[in-house]
């Protein structure tokens, strides 16, 4: 019964912000690592940024130069990222994705996905 579900995306103007949430269920948040990832047509899925909850150790794709935020509530079950300075390249699908062995490795290391939520910076 293990699930991620991603909230928080729409369209949103180029410098402006969003705050996508991502809800588990069937693990413990405080023992996993979650990251966030994106997806546009025809290129490959991205890691963009990652926690290690037990830690609450964030780590970031260095392209993105300090605009996103990753934040755990464990107590909420629920791990955030706040874009900020968004940007038309941002589009696309973002993905949450638990690692159960607390680690933030490669995207081959996620072991459940959520469905992804679509963003979109347009004017």
């Amino acid at each position: 019964q293990v699930r991620l579900v991603e909230s928080g995306g729409g369209l949103v103007q180029p410098g402006g912000s969003l705050r996508l949430s991502c809800v588990v269920s069937g693990f413990t948040l405080g023992d996993a690592a979650i990251g966030w990832f994106r997806q546009s047509p025809g290129k490959e899925r991205e890691g963009v940024a990652c926690i290690e909850t037990s830690r609450d150790m964030p780590s970031y794709e260095d392209s993105l130069q300090g605009r996103f935020i990753i934040s755990s509530d464990n107590a909420r079950n629920t791990v955030y990222l706040q874009m900020n300075s968004l940007k038309p390249e941002d589009t696309g699908v973002y993905y949450c994705a638990a690692d159960t062995g607390g680690l933030c490795l490669t995207i081959h290391g996620m072991d459940y996905w959520g469905k992804g939520i679509q963003v979109t910076v347009s004017s």
